[in-house]
């Protein structure tokens, strides 16, 4: 009896809850914790002031009321919320002792990021479609990318985006961590929660496998090439990481690679379609002969 109980209490405590999470993402690098900090902080404000502008842009400027600039501002809407909803939390993690974060925030934290990473994706596979029709048909153009399409087509991605990360945040809260508390990343980013669990994960990587799939399928009709140079570096850097879920080991590469689509690939995507982009161009030099005449007076 004695031998049944001591097996009882060490299976309890195995699959004792967890209430709070350590995010020791780069720790090993104690060193550079500052460095990191300054460099985050610095791509934060990039990527607010950049996108910001984006949007400011597209809204001002009339002729840019189109289909591709309403995907545009869609997108840059998109990386603001996207790195707002991961980076603050991350500069938190690089200035404090206890790097922690509680079991509600972190499902918070992976149900948002994730929502908006997912929502990006099918974004940006819907620009590929716009960019598409736009060569392919270019006298059918405005025919097929009507007004009411091309809103629902937007409304459509975020829906869809929402309800995949729901699933899947679910799906991996509910599965047991056994104990383990300790997250190889600077965030709650589900790869790295996978790598937690002691249960089979086999549904969670099924759902992100087909996903990937089928958003790889859709991307190839890109060839507008600012668009498709934000697509490799998004993609990429995702399907890279979302490839190999069942790995138990995280590297720093891993970490550096996974900050790529978190921080790098929204900071460059104003500077990616406003340096490739003649209308933007213009639409800025409007706008600024506009207020320095205004000023002049």
């Amino acid at each position: 009896s004695t031998s049944k109980i001591q097996i009882f209490l060490s299976h309890t405590t195995n699959h004792s809850a967890v209430t709070e999470f350590f995010l020791v993402g780069l720790s090993q690098y104690p060193e550079l914790q500052l460095f990191l900090f300054l460099l985050c902080l610095i791509m934060y404000m990039i990527i607010l002031l950049g996108n910001s502008l984006l949007i400011i842009i597209t809204i001002l400027d009339s002729r840019l009321h189109t289909p591709m600039y309403f995907f545009l501002g869609n997108l840059s809407f998109l990386g603001i919320c996207y790195t707002s909803s991961s980076i603050p939390p991350m500069l938190i993690i690089f200035v404090s002792e206890r790097k922690s974060i509680s079991f509600i925030g972190c499902a918070l934290q992976m149900v948002v990021s994730l929502g908006l990473g997912s929502i990006e994706c099918i974004l940006l596979a819907v620009m590929a479609y716009d960019c598409y029709v736009a060569i392919c048909n270019p006298l059918r153009y405005s025919i097929i990318m009507n007004r009411v399409l091309y809103v629902q087509m937007a409304a459509w991605s975020w829906i869809i985006g929402s309800l995949n990360s729901l699933v899947q945040t679910v799906l991996t809260m509910l599965l047991p961590f056994c104990g383990k508390n300790i997250i190889y990343h600077l965030t709650c980013e589900i790869l790295a929660l996978l790598k937690v669990i002691c249960s089979d994960i086999s549904i969670n990587v099924f759902i992100m496998t087909v996903i990937n799939c089928a958003e790889g399928r859709k991307k190839a009709s890109s060839t507008c090439s600012a668009h498709l140079t934000v697509v490799i570096l998004f993609y990429g850097s995702a399907l890279f990481m979302h490839m190999k879920p069942k790995s138990k080991f995280t590297t720093a590469s891993d970490e550096i690679i996974g900050l790529s689509y978190e921080v790098i690939t929204p900071m460059l995507n104003p500077i990616i379609y406003s340096l490739r982009n003649k209308e933007i161009k213009e639409a800025v030099k409007k706008i600024l002969s506009r207020h320095v005449h205004l000023w002049k007076i």
